[in-house]
């Protein structure tokens, strides 16, 4: 079977306006197709300029190349790997992360580079609650690799497509109250993920209005995954897959397939993308060309995480911090002998309620065990969940200690949730750490420095250090890149 990128190769149907934007055939403009809700997102995918951008996206890219390859020497990350090696007719063209000589056709290097992203949750969250990230970045250097030399994207080109995939992601999540909070049925990537990525990969190949809006409704039919599997190693797979089925939507729309023209619009008796939401209320997008459009990320920044676990971890952590902060200073040192009972009192979430992990997947979204491991080492750091520190006598001693309350103003929502660590002492004292907003949060965003340290902790694991800074060069540049494609050659 052969794979997309060759069909690509040699179907006279496929219709890609970026192979052919330097032709001098002119083309008739299609008429005006009528104005609905799905037809504002496909104008805005299409008519949106450079002028839009939003540099917080930098941030955003180079955080996610940095876990991304860290995510290369992972587990989870070599049997997908191996998968798509094994399963698939090799198309050698794209690149992936952290392997030198290894080349995928363009889907498969989304796929597979999307699970990098998300292998050990390090990557980016939004609000209402996304990784948006992970599931554009990676279809978007794929494409970049497969395009022909004569029609290769600019740095300014793959910035605003990324762009475009990120507001998409956003606008969509805001046409419901429900996804405002900690999902508890769909994982929202796999949602609004492959739209994002698709929306982005429409305007990277420069799809028309139609093909864009037909690229989401396929995209549409593509989306969905259950929460049951958070904290498994198929969790990661909902990154890679909504990189991949986004790439693979924009490319079957700019085949000509069809799909629904109302995808996004509130239909009754014929759901469309209001499937996944209950009180979904979708608005259209206002012309770019008519209205100068202010992208939600301007307003609504991103959080980047300390350590790779599940974006509540953070606030337990930190609160966890504070109590043995307060412990040492008052006894003059720490032992878990000290400690007679632990009180967390977080929002409630069966998911990431987890007394006794029994995985590293599972210890990134237990708020016990984060909570005792920073009790434990004052921190919590990638090796925080490797099987040595997972098996620690002291840490399931910690563990057994741990009892939970959810009060009723502490709501399962990443912009309004809270953490309290009550340390009950063997004196009788009680100790307490609280963490309203943790460092990383949107609210309390991370310095460059910070950024920076975390990028080369995470690519240094895996490249040489020129590479590293060869990288932060060139995502701090990116708009004066005049071949995107370059960047990828410093992530192998």
């Amino acid at each position: 079977m052969l794979s997309a990128l060759k069909f690509q190769r040699t179907s006279r149907h496929f219709s890609c306006p970026r192979l052919l934007h330097k032709s001098a055939v002119e083309v008739q403009e299609r008429p005006a197709p009528e104005e609905t809700i799905t037809s504002s997102f496909g104008r805005f995918i299409h008519l949106v300029h450079p002028g839009h951008l939003v540099h917080r996206s930098k941030r955003m890219i180079l955080d996610s190349i940095g876990v991304g390859l860290l995510g290369s020497s992972s587990h989870v990350f070599e049997l997908a790997l191996q998968h798509c090696q094994q399963m698939y007719a090799p198309d050698y063209i794209s690149s992936v992360f952290g392997r030198r000589h290894t080349r995928l056709s363009p889907c498969l290097a989304a796929f597979v580079n999307g699970v990098a992203v998300h292998s050990m949750d390090f990557d980016d969250t939004w609000h209402p609650a996304t990784h948006p990230s992970g599931a554009v970045l990676p279809a978007l250097l794929a494409i970049a690799q497969m395009l022909p030399g004569n029609a290769k994207p600019s740095g300014m080109d793959l910035l605003l497509a990324f762009n475009v995939g990120i507001e998409i992601q956003g606008r969509l999540m805001r046409f419901s109250n429900e996804a405002q909070n900690i999902p508890n049925r769909f994982h929202p990537p796999t949602v609004v993920g492959p739209l994002g990525s698709a929306a982005a990969c429409s305007r990277l190949l420069s799809l028309d209005r139609s093909q864009c809006s037909k690229a989401l409704a396929i995209a549409a039919s593509l989306a969905g995954a259950p929460m049951a599997n958070a904290a498994t190693q198929s969790k990661p797979l909902h990154i890679g897959n909504a990189a991949r089925l986004g790439l693979e939507a924009a490319l079957l729309a700019s085949r000509g397939l069809e799909a629904s023209t109302l995808i996004l619009d509130s239909t009754p008796g014929c759901a469309g993308f209001s499937a996944f939401y209950n009180d979904y209320l979708p608005q259209a997008l206002p012309s770019p060309v008519e209205q100068d459009p202010r992208f939600l990320l301007e307003d609504q920044d991103i959080a980047f995480k300390r350590f790779p676990a599940h974006l509540g971890m953070h606030w337990v952590a930190d609160a966890a911090c504070s109590a043995r902060e307060l412990l040492v200073n008052n006894v003059g040192g720490f032992h878990p002998s000290m400690i007679q009972n632990i009180l967390l009192r977080i929002p409630l979430s069966k998911y990431i309620n987890r007394p006794f992990p029994e995985s590293e997947h599972q210890a990134r979204h237990s708020f016990q065990f984060n909570a005792c491991t920073a009790l434990l080492d004052g921190e919590v750091s990638v090796q925080s969940f490797s099987p040595a520190f997972l098996d620690r006598p002291e840490l399931l001693s910690l563990l057994s200690r741990v009892q939970v309350e959810h009060p009723q103003d502490n709501p399962a929502n990443f912009n309004k949730m809270y953490a309290e660590v009550l340390v009950t002492l063997t004196t009788g004292d009680v100790l307490k750490g609280r963490c309203d907003t943790f460092y990383g949060h949107w609210r309390k965003p991370l310095s460059r420095d910070s950024l920076l340290k975390k990028f080369r902790a995470n690519a240094g694991a895996v490249l040489p250090g020129e590479r590293v800074e060869a990288i932060i060069d060139a995502v701090e540049n990116i708009e004066d890149m005049q071949d995107c494609s370059h960047l990828t050659m410093h992530l192998e």
